[in-house]
């Protein structure tokens, strides 16, 4: 388990499921994004991420908000695997009532921290929606520049080298 200032970090379970399709099954809440149509779908894509963590050593983490114990994200590092080659990436999923709060921003920071000292990762990427501003506010406070736009995926791609180190676009 990892602990920030207001929040704890820790592997996803079957369990937390019921809770993380609040928001990866609503339509509003991920509409930058992918939706979960049915809770199977979302259990399935927890399970496939975990099976990850144990090959690669990181996936998305549940979110638990300190205050008051409640799964409020789901979010980390991940090698997507239903989106493969892209590399290791940060994302982050909220449930809509902890949005405008800087959970991302606290997710981003010790994901990050996670992958300079822990995974030793030379780059991390992330993608935004050009509709999401607050997502891609997010990212450059985290130091990601901005690659380029990918038509196919209708989203602007971020990279973010380890520090010291330049990634070529």
């Amino acid at each position: 388990m990892i602990e920030t200032d207001r929040l704890l970090l820790r592997p996803a379970r079957l369990a937390d499921v019921p809770a993380i399709f609040t928001f990866l099954g609503d339509p509003a809440a991920m509409r930058h994004t992918h939706v979960d149509a049915t809770l199977a779908a979302c259990r399935r894509r927890v399970a496939v991420h975990e099976w990850r963590r144990r090959v690669d050593g990181y996936a998305p983490w549940t979110v638990i908000a300190k205050e008051n114990g409640r799964i409020i994200g789901w979010g980390g590092l991940y090698d997507d695997p239903f989106d493969p080659g892209w590399g290791c990436e940060v994302g982050y999923f909220f449930h809509p009532d902890a949005w405008g709060r800087g959970y991302a921003s606290e997710l981003v920071r010790a994901a990050l921290r996670e992958a300079d000292t822990r995974h030793g990762l030379a780059e991390v990427r992330a993608f935004a929606h050009p509709d999401n501003g607050g997502s891609r506010r997010v990212l450059e406070k985290a130091g990601f520049r901005t690659v380029r736009f990918v038509p196919e995926m209708d989203r602007f791609l971020f990279s973010r080298a380890r520090h010291g180190r330049e990634i070529a676009a």
